[in-house]
């Protein structure tokens, strides 16, 4: 994505130049006002996502092909739907946010990954009547709650013939409606997905009050909308980055940015929820999405994690997670929360018992992205550690509410046993009688 003009605006913070969030900006001088401000439906802000328009009569079966979830019913205004395209051992290659015009498919992804997304389809093409193409002339803006009509608005005062219309506006991105917006489905679990919750003492999700938009527009007529929003109403503010992913990490919803490392697979990050059709045809990766909610349990699970503030130090991404001296998981995303305060999210071992003492390592900055991995670097310099409680988005029992209540099998195995067919047993079992220990 361009770097959006908000980086301009007055009192604009510049994101770390590493991070993810680069391309925006951090905040406007009080990320903690930004954040009230976002969950009262006041404020707007730039996300740093790229975004890929697909084409063509064939684009909403052949993406249903290439990914986790059916895109076919897809329809223009109804908010689209979000789906991950898996590797053939099921781990998580991308995650798309994905609308549809009538005309083109709009998909949305972290900074950084359009490119490598238009590859994956270019090659994924073959003879259908499909084109991908990347569009640095779309941006994404967010709202939460109220918020989002009160951004669409902004975006339609915005265009030629609104009541506001830019002063000199580059040309609109083609076929782009007047206002595109994607509502995030989270926490919900939507039709075909499934919720890794089974055993949690508390049926209440984290995020049950997330309500997140994301609108396209046209990229150079970011600082026009701005404009247009602020002036549309009394307490109107901008916020930046680091609002937005406080009130994500506060819902427990994952970001492919941060929580999907090599090895993740949806399972862990409860994305079955609502990224994943359990229903529908043949996809890459289908084979372990349905072999781990039958058989098996994910290996890591994901965890909210409410911080000691006391010690004013607070970890960041990549930070390694300790019970007792042994790491038993890492920080995928920290925030301070404007009533929370500082909180994370983290990939823990599936095993690690739901009411532990944790404890998060505080390392360098420059070298917390490396903490807790076994690559062959220096070990990060450790400045202190922080008290962790865990609230677990995940079930530590690794079923989901769609996982079957017995193992399948394992009455033909008890059977089997029964008979002396199991553990070397002969097909001529029926003379020998059961097996004794």
């Amino acid at each position: 994505m361009r770097p959006s003009p908000l980086l301009d605006w007055p009192d604009a913070i510049a994101e770390d130049a590493t991070g993810p969030d680069a391309a925006v900006p951090a905040h406007y001088g009080n990320p903690l006002r930004e954040q009230a401000a976002l969950v009262d439906g006041q404020a707007i802000t730039a996300l740093a996502r790229d975004v890929v328009a697909v084409s063509g009569p064939d684009r909403l079966s052949w993406l249903t092909t290439l990914t986790s979830q059916d895109l076919t019913p897809l329809a223009p205004g109804d908010g689209g739907a979000e789906a991950l395209i898996l590797d053939a051992q099921g781990r998580i290659r991308h995650a798309l946010a994905v609308l549809d015009d009538g005309a083109t498919a709009w998909i949305v992804v972290d900074a950084g990954e359009g490119p490598a997304l238009v590859e994956h389809l270019e090659r994924m093409r073959f003879m259908l009547r499909v084109e991908a193409s990347l569009r640095d002339d779309v941006a994404a803006l967010g709202a939460l709650g109220s918020g989002a009509a009160a951004l669409e608005e902004a975006v339609r005062s915005t265009r030629p013939g609104g009541d506001e219309p830019p002063a000199e506006p580059e040309a609109p991105a083609p076929s782009l409606p007047t206002a595109a917006t994607w509502r995030d489905p989270w926490p919900g679990v939507v039709d075909g997905g499934t919720s890794y919750d089974v055993g949690l003492e508390s049926s209440r999700h984290p995020g049950e009050g997330y309500r997140a938009a994301m609108v396209l527009a046209p990229a150079g007529w970011v600082a026009d909308i701005a404009r247009s929003f602020l002036n549309g109403g009394p307490g109107r503010r901008l916020a930046g980055a680091q609002a937005w992913e406080a009130l994500r990490v506060e819902a427990g919803r994952p970001r492919w940015a941060r929580e999907a490392d090599e090895r993740a697979i949806p399972h862990e990050l409860d994305w079955l929820r609502t990224a994943v059709h359990l229903d529908k045809g043949c996809y890459p990766g289908q084979e372990t999405v349905a072999r781990t909610l039958n058989l098996g349990r994910p290996p890591r699970r994901l965890a909210l994690l409410q911080l000691d503030g006391l010690t004013g130090q607070a970890p960041l991404p990549g930070a390694p997670v300790r019970l007792g001296e042994r790491v038993v998981g890492a920080v995928t995303s920290a925030a301070r929360h404007h009533e929370l305060g500082p909180i994370a999210l983290a990939l823990l071992r599936r095993g690690v018992p739901p009411d532990a003492a944790l404890l998060v390592d505080v390392v360098e900055a420059d070298e917390a992205g490396g903490a807790g991995e076994d690559d062959g670097a220096a070990p990060p310099v450790v400045l202190g550690a922080v008290d962790a409680a865990q609230e677990p988005l995940v079930s530590p029992e690794g079923r989901a509410q769609a996982s079957p209540a017995e193992r399948p099998g394992a009455g033909l195995r008890a059977a089997g046993r029964s008979i002396g067919l199991g553990n070397g047993g002969s097909s001529g079992g029926l003379a020998s009688g059961p097996r004794t220990a």
